[in-house]
């Protein structure tokens, strides 16, 4: 059995073969990479099981509701992909104005970049709001929907956190 009976199931399949062609096309029209599609349909998998293991009864038509969550995940690649640009031309950017030779600042730049992977989501968040797109704490705090307090609290953890870790690489 497939489909929206069988989301709770395990071992099968939450999608069947038209919905997953489907579920593909919405990525790919979306503009998510051939090579990031099969990904995608994982995702939306995972999402409908997620969902089923929630408790929450299985959607009505399980193909719209892949389809909207396929075109939400192609949103948020586009997201991930700017925000990535964005932080490259800014690292670039910074390199240029401090260090116009090159190596120290690829060096700090390629510590700074790794330290910001390793952060929580939350507080990376935070410091690229802040830091990289030049946002006040009021405004990252708006448009997250937390207090400002929290902003600041996320922005603290987050500036120690890599301090230390550009002290370990000796970068710094």
């Amino acid at each position: 059995m497939t489909g929206p009976a069988a989301a709770g199931d395990t071992g099968v399949d939450p999608l069947d073969a038209a919905q997953e062609r489907r579920v593909r096309a919405v990525l790919a029209l979306g503009g998510v990479p051939q090579s990031d599609l099969l990904d995608g349909v994982q995702q939306v998998r995972l999402r409908l099981l997620e969902r089923a293991a929630s408790g929450r009864e299985a959607p009505r038509d399980v193909s719209a509701w892949a389809a909207v969550v396929a075109s939400n995940l192609a949103m948020d690649w586009h997201r991930a992909k700017r925000r990535q640009e964005r932080l490259g031309e800014r690292l670039a950017s910074l390199r240029q104005l401090e260090h116009p030779s090159g190596e120290d600042s690829s060096v700090l730049s390629l510590a700074v970049t790794r330290g910001l992977d390793e952060l929580p989501d939350a507080q990376r968040q935070v410091v690229v709001l802040r830091f990289y797109a030049d946002l006040p704490v009021r405004d990252i705090a708006g448009e997250l929907g937390i207090p400002e307090g929290t902003v600041k609290s996320r922005l603290h953890s987050a500036v120690r956190a890599l301090r230390a870790r550009l002290h370990e690489d000796e970068v710094v």
